[in-house]
């Protein structure tokens, strides 16, 4: 997460592309800033459900509040978007992150019109598996 922008410079990059071409170049970018998903990491328990692709996020929540989250995938657009659901959950505590409705940010940048649908469907299988993992934590 360290090189990954905030929610706002995610929003003002994506602004400046000029074309949808540009922004998915954008997206794929932000999917090479994910910190390496561990070995240990890439197992049936993070897999998740729902997606075309491969993809695996975990959660660790750590002693003193803070939530790690580790993803990727075997897709280059698709790690992005993971990037991207990790942006808006990023200093998040547990309950924020269960409760958290990511839907407004995506509609805001006109994205589920410009994603195929089964890429629209993987984002809602993300999110649904990043809320069940935290809600297991809790």
């Amino acid at each position: 997460m360290v090189n990954l922008p905030n929610r706002e410079k995610l929003l003002r990059n994506f602004s400046r592309c000029v074309n949808w071409e540009e922004k998915y170049l954008y997206i794929i970018e932000l999917g090479s800033y994910l910190t390496p998903l561990l070995a240990n990491m890439r197992i049936q328990d993070y897999l998740i459900a729902g997606c075309q692709s491969q993809v695996w996020i975990a959660i660790k929540a750590h002693k003193n509040g803070i939530v790690q989250l580790y993803g990727d995938s075997d897709v280059a657009i698709v790690k992005g978007l993971i990037a991207m659901v990790f942006i808006l959950y990023h200093n998040l505590t547990l309950v924020e992150i269960v409760t958290y409705d990511v839907r407004p940010f995506f509609v805001s940048l006109a994205l589920a019109q410009h994603l195929t649908p089964s890429r629209s469907q993987g984002i809602e299988a993300m999110v649904l598996g990043i809320r069940a993992q935290a809600t297991a934590l809790l």
